[in-house]
């Protein structure tokens, strides 16, 4: 049996803070709707407790990369609620500061993805998961995987700028 789709609407916001850790510290009622848990179920765990198992664990390899970097971080994430639903989300993750420039967490909003995207980004990803799959080796079956997100992506002048050319 397939599990179902859970759709955003076009004025849906999912917010979510961590600390640095990755740890949930603050979520809206849009997050709690869709992720199926309670608040209480979700503060103090990591944020991939969504983490939909059809997802390139390279995306999440870049994600990180950028946001080390200081970088806010953009792309088209599936997640997964506690009863098995998926949902397809437009990300924005960006890094936290303290007045002192110490990373202090991340902050996320999450927003309608539009179809297209969807759709090119949901192929997409079944290759890549593929790759992952096919390597024994994690390091080169990731990079097997990051190539195709950047043959795809290199047409449109680099990662952020083909993620941002399918969000309207």
């Amino acid at each position: 049996m397939a599990a179902s789709e859970l759709k955003m609407k076009n004025d849906d916001l999912i917010v979510s803070k961590t600390d640095a850790k990755g740890k949930i510290v603050y979520c809206n009622d849009q997050f709690i709707n869709f992720s199926g848990y309670r608040e209480r179920e979700l503060l103090g765990q990591p944020h991939n407790c969504i983490r939909h198992p059809e997802m390139p664990r390279s995306i999440f390899r870049k994600m990180w990369q950028t946001l080390q970097e200081g970088q806010e971080f953009f792309g088209f994430i599936k997640n997964q609620s506690k009863q098995g639903a998926f949902y397809w989300t437009f990300a924005n993750v960006t890094p936290s500061f303290d007045k002192d420039n110490n990373l202090i967490g991340y902050f996320s909003v999450r927003r309608y993805p539009a179809p297209e995207a969807v759709k090119q980004f949901d192929a997409l990803y079944q290759s890549m998961i593929k790759v992952e799959q096919k390597s024994s080796s994690s390091a080169e079956s990731m990079n097997a995987s990051e190539h195709l997100l950047n043959e795809m992506v290199k047409s449109h002048g680099g990662y952020n700028e083909c993620i941002c050319s399918f969000y309207k």
